[in-house]
C-alpha cells in the first residue's frame, strides 16, 4: 500500500510540474525532492550537490557536447543543398523516385548530426520545394521526412544513444555500432514502403530527368567529403583506433573542414554553431541532472525494486514484457519528446530489463526505435512541430502522412526481437 501511495505522490507531482510549464529537468529534481522529503529520512541537500556533480562530471559525457557541435556546425553548411543534388542521379530511377532523396539524406544527415529534428529541417529545406515543384504527393513529401528523420536517434553518432549509455553505464561505443545495422533497416523499411506505394498509386515518375554515368560520378564526388567524414567518425570508432570522444574530436575537425570547402564558415556561423551546441548540451546536462538525483531519490525509496519484483511476480514471458513496455512508451511519446521519455524511465526499467536477462546493447536500440515513434506521435512530436513550420499544413495532416512510417518502427521493433543480432552484431565483432 505505501508502495502505491508512492508511486501515486511522485507521479501527481511529476505532471503537475511537466504541465504547468517548468522544464523537465527542473521537474525532476523538484520530484526527487518531495520523494526524499517525504519518504526518506536522508539528506536531501547533500544528497542531491554529490548526485548532480556526479552526473555531469563523467568523462564519458565529453563526447556529447562535440558531437552536437559537429552537427551544429553542418547544419550551417550548405549540406542540404550537397545531399539533394548529389543524391537524385543515383535515386531518380528507382519506384517512387526523389522521394528516396528524403530516406537516403535523412539517413546520411542522421550519421554526421545525432538530432532528429536537425535531420528533418536539413534534408528537409531542400527537397519539400524540389518535390512539390515536380508535383509529389504531399503527403507522401511528410510522411517519408516525418519517418526518415528520426533515424538521427538511431544511426549513430546518436545523441540519445550517449545518454542511455551513461544511465545505464553501457559502453558508448558498442551502442553506436549496434545502431547501424538497425537504422539501415529502418531505412530499408521507408524506402520499400515508398516502392510499394509507387507501383500501387503509379506515381513517382520522373522521366523529365536524365543523368550520364558522368553526371552520376560527378554528384557522388559532391558527396565525397561527407561520406570520408562518416567513414572516419564510426570506421575509427569500430577498428578501435578512437574512442567515442576522440572520433567526436574527428568529426568536429571534420566539419569544420567540410564548412571551409563549401565557403560556409563565417565568423557568424561559427559563433551561432558553437552556442547552439552550448545552448543544447546545458538543456541535456540539466535534463540528466534532474533524472540522476530521481535515480538516486527512487532508489532510497525502494520504488524500483518493488515494482520490479511486482512484475516478476507477473510471471510475463520476455517477449510479453517487451509488448507492454512498447505500449508503455508508445502512450509516454504522446505526452514526453524521447530524451525525456529515457532519462525519465530508466530508474524504473532497467533493473525490470536485467533481471529479464535482456542484453543492455541490444535493449538501447529496440529503445531508440520505440522513442523514435514518440517524434511522430501528437500531440509532442517534435518532428510533426518542423515539419509544420516549414510546410504549413496543419499537424491532423502531417500526423496522419507520418502513420505509416509509424507503423513500419513498430514492424522494425517485431524483426529486432526475432533476430536481435541485427543489434548485436557489430558490437561483438568490434576489436
Amino acid at each position: 500500500m505505501n508502495e502505491i501511495l508512492l508511486a501515486l505522490s511522485l507521479l501527481v507531482v511529476l505532471f503537475f510540474l511537466l504541465g504547468s510549464g517548468v522544464w523537465v529537468g527542473a521537474s525532476l529534481i523538484g520530484c526527487a525532492i518531495v520523494g526524499m522529503e517525504l519518504f526518506t529520512n536522508r539528506p536531501t541537500g547533500d544528497a542531491m550537490a554529490i548526485t548532480i556533480w556526479g552526473s555531469i562530471s563523467t568523462w564519458t559525457l565529453t563526447s556529447l557536447p562535440l558531437f552536437i557541435w559537429m552537427g551544429e556546425i553542418l547544419f550551417r553548411t550548405k549540406l542540404s543543398e550537397t545531399l539533394f543534388r548529389g543524391l537524385t542521379p543515383w535515386m531518380y530511377r528507382l519506384p517512387g523516385g526523389l522521394l528516396h532523396v528524403n530516406i537516403t539524406g535523412s539517413a546520411v544527415f542522421a550519421a554526421i548530426s545525432g538530432s532528429s529534428a536537425a535531420t528533418v529541417a536539413t534534408v528537409g529545406k531542400m527537397s519539400i520545394p524540389e518535390l512539390k515543384k515536380r508535383q509529389y504527393s504531399d503527403r507522401m513529401i511528410v510522411g517519408t521526412l516525418a519517418g526518415a528523420g528520426t533515424l538521427g536517434l538511431l544511426i549513430p553518432p546518436s545523441v540519445s544513444l550517449i545518454i542511455y549509455a551513461v544511465t545505464v553505464n553501457e559502453s558508448i561505443a558498442k551502442l553506436f555500432m549496434a545502431g547501424v545495422l538497425p537504422g539501415l533497416m529502418l531505412a530499408g523499411l521507408f524506402m520499400g514502403y515508398v516502392m510499394v506505394i509507387s507501383f500501387i498509386r503509379k506515381s513517382g515518375d520522373t522521366d523529365d530527368l536524365s543523368f550520364t554515368f558522368a553526371d552520376k560520378l560527378k554528384a557522388l564526388m559532391s558527396l565525397s567529403p561527407i561520406i570520408a567524414l562518416i567513414i572516419g567518425v564510426i570506421g575509427s570508432i569500430y577498428t578501435g583506433v578512437a574512442t567515442a570522444t576522440e572520433a567526436a574530436v574527428l568529426g568536429v575537425v571534420g566539419s569544420l573542414l567540410i564548412a571551409i570547402y563549401h565557403k560556409s564558415l563565417t565568423w557568424i556561423s561559427f559563433r551561432d554553431s558553437l552556442m547552439g551546441a552550448v545552448k543544447t548540451s546545458s538543456m541535456i546536462a540539466f535534463i540528466l541532472m534532474g533524472a540522476h538525483f530521481l535515480s538516486l531519490a527512487m532508489g532510497f525509496t525502494g520504488l524500483p525494486r518493488h515494482l520490479a519484483e511486482f512484475i516478476g511476480g507477473l510471471d510475463l514471458s520476455p517477449l510479453m514484457l517487451i509488448v507492454c513496455l512498447t505500449i508503455f512508451y508508445i502512450i509516454l511519446g504522446c505526452f514526453l519528446d524521447g530524451l525525456s521519455s529515457i532519462v525519465l524511465t530508466m530508474a524504473v526499467i532497467e533493473p525490470l530489463v536485467r533481471q529479464a536477462g535482456f542484453d543492455m546493447i541490444w535493449f538501447g536500440i529496440y529503445l531508440m526505435i520505440v522513442v523514435e515513434m514518440a517524434q511522430i506521435t501528437p500531440p509532442v512530436g517534435f518532428n510533426l512541430f518542423v515539419l509544420q513550420s516549414m510546410t504549413g499544413h496543419n499537424m491532423a495532416f502531417i500526423a496522419r502522412a507520418a502513420f505509416p512510417m509509424f507503423l513500419l518502427m513498430i514492424l522494425a521493433v517485431f524483426i529486432l526481437v526475432w533476430f536481435p543480432e541485427i543489434a548485436t552484431y557489430l558490437p561483438q565483432a568490434m576489436r
